[in-house]
C-alpha cells in the first residue's frame, strides 16, 4: 500500500525509497516485529482467560509434558498471522498477484488450524477436526492456489518442474503439475505442524527456511540476478521478499513469548499457516525441490511419523522410541533446550545448502 507513495516522488526524495523491494522488506520486518511486541501480551492474557485448561496435552506423549506444558494457552499463531497480514498489506505491492496467492494460502491454512485449535480447547480434548477433513480441505486450497499460480507463470515455466543444480532443466509435468504443487503446499503445512512439539522448535526453522526462500524469490524476480545465476526468471516473484520479511518479524515477536518456558503455543493456527506459506512460496518461485532441502528438518519430522506408523502396522514394533523424532530424542534423555537449539543449527545448515543450489549450475 505504501508503495503508491512513489507517485509523490520526483526521483530524488524520500518517497523514491518506496520503489525498492529491499526498503519495503525492512519496513515490513519492523512493522511485524512491533506488532508482535505491542499485541503479544494482551493476546496471551485474553487466551488465558478464555482457555481455562490451556492446550490439551496428549496422554500418550512424553510424561514430562503433562507437568511442564499443562495450562499453557494455544492459538498464538493468531499473533503471527496478524503481524504478517498487516505488514504485507502495508508494505507490499497490492497489485502483485503472487503476494495475494501466498497470503490467501497462508490465511486459509490459518483458518483450518484455528478451527482445529478451537475444537480442541472448547472440548478440552487433543482430538480436534478429523485429520482427513483437514487434509482434504488443505488439498483443495492448495490445488486452487496451484491452478492460479500455473496461470500466472510465464508460458515457458507454466506446468514445469525446475531441477536445481542442473542448468536450464525443466520437466514438463502437464496435468500432473497441479496435484504435485498441491501436495507440496499441503505437505509443507502438515510437516511444520508435526514439528511444532517443543517450545520454539518450529518457529525458528520456519523463519530460517523463509529467509532462504525470500532470497530465492528476490533473485528469481530480477532479470539481472536470475540471468547471472542461470536460474529461471519469474517476473514479480521478488515482491514475496516483503511477505517473508513480515513473516520473520512476526515470528520473532512470537518467539519472544514462545521461548522456553513458553507463555503461549502457536497451535495449528500458526504451524499450518506458516507451513502453507513456505510451500506456496516454493511453488511460485519454481523451487519446490529446494524446499525439501531448506525445510529438510520438517521433512525428517514428517518421515519419522510415516515410518513409525507404517513399521508398527507391519511388524507391531517401533523404529523410534516416540514419533515425531524430536520426542525420540526426549526419550533418549536430551533436554528440551538441547533438542531445540540443535535442530535450529541443522535448519540453518540445510538453508545454506539450499541457497548454495543457486550458484551450483
Amino acid at each position: 500500500m505504501l508503495y503508491w507513495l512513489t507517485v509523490l516522488s520526483d526521483g530524488g526524495d524520500i518517497f523514491n525509497l518506496f520503489r525498492y523491494i529491499t526498503f519495503r522488506a525492512g519496513g515490513a520486518f519492523f512493522t511485524a516485529l512491533v506488532f508482535g511486541f505491542l499485541f503479544g501480551r494482551p493476546l496471551i492474557e485474553m487466551l488465558r482467560r478464555r482457555q481455562r485448561h490451556g492446550q490439551p496435552i496428549r496422554e500418550d506423549g512424553p510424561e514430562s509434558h503433562l507437568v511442564t506444558k499443562a495450562g499453557t494457552p494455544t492459538m498464538g499463531g493468531v499473533l503471527i498471522l496478524g503481524a504478517l497480514v498487516v505488514s504485507t498489506l502495508l508494505w507490499a505491492r497490492v497489485d502483485n498477484p503472487y503476494v495475494w496467492v501466498v497470503l490467501a494460502v497462508t490465511i486459509a491454512f490459518g483458518v483450518i488450524g484455528f478451527v482445529d485449535d478451537f475444537s480442541k480447547v472448547s472440548r478440552n480434548s487433543h482430538a480436534g477436526v478429523p485429520g482427513k477433513v483437514r487434509l482434504g480441505i488443505g488439498l483443495l486450497v492448495s490445488a486452487l492456489a496451484a491452478v492460479v499460480v500455473q496461470g500466472l507463470h510465464p508460458a515457458p515455466l507454466s506446468g514445469q518442474l525446475a531441477v536445481p543444480v542442473l542448468k536450464d532443466v525443466l520437466l514438463d509435468m502437464g496435468i500432473l503439475y497441479v496435484p504435485f504443487a498441491a501436495l507440496v503446499i499441503t505437505g509443507a503445512a502438515n510437516a511444520v505442524n508435526l514439528t511444532d512439539g517443543l517450545d520454539g522448535l518450529a518457529i525458528m526453522p520456519v523463519m530460517i527456511a523463509a529467509v532462504a526462500l525470500g532470497i530465492i524469490a528476490y533473485v528469481v524476480g530480477r532479470v539481472d540476478y536470475s540471468g547471472y545465476l542461470d536460474v529461471h526468471y519469474v517476473p514479480g516473484a521478488g515482491e514475496l521478499l516483503v511477505f517473508v520479511s513480515g513473516l520473520v518479524g512476526g515470528g520473532l515477536g512470537f518467539l519472544w513469548y514462545n521461548a522456553p518456558p513458553a507463555a503461549v503455543f502457536m497451535g495449528d493456527t500458526g504451524s499450518l499457516s506458516l507451513g502453507g506459506a513456505l510451500g506456496a512460496i516454493a511453488v511460485v518461485t519454481k523451487h519446490e525441490i529446494v524446499l525439501a532441502i531448506v525445510g529438510g528438518l520438517f521433512v525428517v519430522e514428517a518421515l519419522s511419523v510415516i515410518i513409525q506408523v507404517a513399521y508398527f502396522k507391519w511388524t507391531g514394533k517401533r523404529v523410534f522410541l516416540m514419533a515425531p523424532i524430536h520426542h525420540h530424542f526426549e526419550k533418549l534423555g536430551w533436554s528440551e533446550p538441547q533438542i531445540v537449539i540443535r535442530f535450529w543449527i541443522i535448519s540453518l545448515v540445510l538453508a545454506l545448502i539450499g541457497l548454495g543450489t543457486l550458484k551450483l549450475r
